[in-house]
C-alpha cells in the first residue's frame, strides 16, 4: 500500500548556519558597535539580545535575512515576547518549532476526508501517514495540502510504493 509521511521539521544544521552567519553580520555591521547585540542557539530555541526594542528588531531581521537565504522556512519560528533584563537591554525568545501539534494534524486529515480522495490519513505522534491505493491519489493528496495548509511549512517524506 503506498504512503507517505506529513511533517514539519526544521533543517536545524541550517538553522545553526544562520545563527552563526548573524552573529558574524552584527559583530562587523557599524550600527552595532559596542553593543550587546547578539544571536544564542540551544537545542530548538533561539534568543535574541539587543540593547533597545529597535536593536532587537534590526536583529531580528539580519537573522531572518540569513535563515531565508539558507532556505529555512521563517514560518518554522514562533516568537515570544520580548522581556527587559536590566537597563534598557531586552531579550527574545524564539522557538524553533519541529513536528506537528495535535490541532494542525487534525486539520491535516480534515482536509484529506474533506476532499472525498481515495486516501487515509492517520496521525502518529508528531507525523501524519496518508496511505492511498494509488501513487497518483497520494501526489494529489501532496498538492491539496500544498494549496489549502500554508500556515505550516509541510514536507513529506517517506515516500513508499
Amino acid at each position: 500500500m503506498p504512503s507517505f509521511d506529513v511533517v514539519c521539521e526544521a533543517d536545524m544544521v541550517e538553522v545553526k548556519n544562520a545563527v552563526e552567519q548573524s552573529n558574524k553580520e552584527i559583530t562587523t555591521r557599524f550600527d552595532f558597535k559596542g553593543s550587546s547585540a547578539k544571536v544564542e542557539q540551544k537545542e530548538k530555541e533561539l534568543t535574541l539580545f539587543a540593547d533597545s526594542d529597535f536593536q532587537l528588531n534590526q536583529v531580528k531581521d539580519v537573522l531572518v535575512n540569513k535563515m531565508t537565504k539558507r532556505k529555512v522556512d521563517v514560518r518554522f519560528l514562533d516568537e515570544e515576547k520580548v522581556e527587559k533584563i536590566g537597563g534598557d537591554k531586552v531579550k527574545q525568545l524564539i522557538k524553533v518549532r519541529n513536528g506537528i501539534e495535535t490541532e494542525d494534524a487534525k486539520k491535516i486529515t480534515k482536509a484529506i476526508k474533506e476532499s472525498k480522495m481515495k486516501v487515509q490519513a492517520s496521525i502518529q505522534g508528531e507525523t501524519v501517514r496518508v496511505t492511498g491505493a494509488k501513487r497518483d491519489d497520494l501526489q494529489a493528496a501532496m498538492a491539496l495540502l500544498r494549496k489549502d495548509i500554508q500556515d505550516l511549512p509541510l514536507a513529506f517524506n517517506n515516500f513508499r510504493d
